[in-house]
């Protein structure tokens, strides 16, 4: 496979989770797979680049000299892969807790919102991509991700909004490791109530939950010191399997012995509105992948436009998010719980393979997303350290992220409800990354008409009305809780 490329120096202040490999352990011959065998010019060595994996905050490349090509993530996926990996960015513990939200929002309300939430999301992925398209013409070709579209957008406007274009990527950057972050807080919960479930049934062993989530986090501890995502990517693929088989299970029981549908409420409470809210929009916590996927495709084309892949993608979501959340709260009603699997019952064993599939592949997934903000966190620390002469130790990393995993362990244990964590990260991050933000970078990229500077405004009201309350509705409830 050969592809004309062009070398470029990228700033890594712009683009942090482009990082310098040090795992001195990879053979240089095969330290690339052959998929990823690029051949560049005389200035790039091909065995520079070590990996690429996507995680639900981007794609991430490894490379040895910090240099890299504008279109290393370019050219190498098909249609179908690349739609394969947005489903796999968009279909993770969010879908199994929108019965949940269903049941917060009522069966008919909820099928409308989250197919409305679903479009809107899907258009700012688009307003995202164009933007980038723009911000990488203005500045010859340079590879953005999500927090350097946001830094571009400002740097290359002529007023005041110039100077705050370092503020814009810190405050990206700072949304990305907040949301990864709480994304490992509700694997950690999660894993540890379905795990729970499936002891309790097979030996009477009653222990509460947060011992748990000691448990589990006991054996993360030696797996999140991974460094290396080469290494992390047959754990990724396996989670993948998983994922897959877990869903077929889960569906078979949600078909079985429906109710009527007149028995479930077509709209709830208004107070239970905000938590409803903030639990959609953590299922579509997507949108830092798009950047990195459109770059790596082959066919740039058939990704946007009216049936491009990415309106495919994202229209399966919204289907399959519709699916489990109306038909998991249709077959639960009240009884709802967190997370499907934790309704399924205990006493066949396809419903005991089910929770245990899903408990694995989240436990695999974990490392891949404890990667994102360590890489930011750490990246901040060199520069600080480096600007202020001090030398670093190389234990430095290992600590960091054993403080990182013990924190995410105390904040699950700390809020062991699946459903109000992710109302309370769904509220307060997602409606930035996927509403709020991509309305500003279009209002600050482009000159705008009138009707799209009303539609972003709108979108930024949104978000921001929909933060608001759900961070309060759910910090009370979690209060209320305790």
């Amino acid at each position: 496979m050969s592809h004309q490329r062009q070398e470029l120096s990228l700033d890594t202040e712009r683009t942090p989770l482009i990082e310098t490999e040090i795992n001195a352990g990879f053979d240089q011959e095969n330290s690339c797979s052959r998929e990823h065998q690029l051949r560049f010019e005389e200035n790039t060595n091909e065995k520079d680049i070590l990996y690429e994996i996507h995680t639900a905050s981007g794609g991430h490349v490894n490379v040895r000299n910090g240099e890299i090509p504008d279109d290393v993530p370019r050219n190498t996926t098909t249609n179908t892969e690349c739609l394969m990996h947005l489903l796999k960015g968009n279909t993770g513990v969010g879908i199994l807790a929108l019965p949940v939200a269903y049941k917060n929002g009522g069966l008919w309300l909820s099928l409308g919102f989250v197919t409305v939430i679903g479009m809107i999301c899907t258009h700012c992925m688009h307003v995202l991509i164009r933007s980038g398209n723009e911000l990488q013409r203005r500045n010859k070709g340079m590879h953005l991700d999500y927090a350097s579209v946001m830094e571009a957008a400002f740097e290359t406007r002529t007023d005041w909004l110039k100077n705050w274009s370092n503020f814009a990527r810190r405050m990206v950057n700072t949304f990305l490791v907040t949301t990864q972050l709480g994304f490992c807080c509700t694997y950690i919960v999660f894993i540890a109530e379905n795990i729970k479930q499936v002891i309790e049934y097979s030996a009477p062993v009653l222990l509460d939950t947060k011992l748990y989530i000691v448990m589990v986090t006991a054996l993360l501890i030696p797996y999140s010191m991974v460094r290396s995502l080469k290494i992390l990517a047959p754990f990724s693929a396996i989670a993948n399997l998983l994922n897959l088989a877990g869903f077929v299970l889960i569906m078979v029981n949600l078909w079985q012995n429906i109710p009527d549908i007149r028995t479930r409420k077509s709209i709830a409470e208004v107070q239970n509105l905000p938590l409803f809210f903030g639990q959609v929009l953590f299922a579509f916590e997507g949108i830092g992948l798009v950047l990195p996927l459109y770059k790596k495709m082959k066919d740039q084309d058939a990704f946007l436009g009216k049936v491009g892949v990415l309106n495919l993608g994202l229209t399966l979501v919204i289907v399959l998010d519709n699916a489990v959340g109306f038909y998991g709260y249709l077959k639960y009603g009240e009884d709802t719980r967190g997370s499907i699997t934790l309704n399924l019952p205990n006493d066949q064993w396809y419903n005991l393979c089910a929770k245990l599939f899903f408990a694995v592949s989240v436990f695999l997934s974990y490392a891949v997303q404890f990667y994102v903000p360590v890489e930011i966190i750490w990246h901040y620390t060199k520069k600080r350290s480096k600007s202020r002469q001090i030398s670093i130790p190389f234990y430095a990393e290992y600590i960091l992220r054993l403080v990182l995993v013990l924190l995410t362990c105390g904040l699950s244990a700390l809020v062991p409800h699946l459903d109000l964590l992710i109302a309370l990260i769904g509220a307060c991050e997602s409606s930035f990354l996927a509403l709020i933000l991509p309305a500003v970078i279009e209002i600050t990229t482009f000159d705008c008409k009138k009707n799209v500077k009303i539609k972003n405004g709108i979108f930024i009201i949104l978000g921001l009305v929909g933060c608001v309350t759900g961070t309060y509705s759910s910090l009370l409830e979690i209060i209320k809780t305790f």
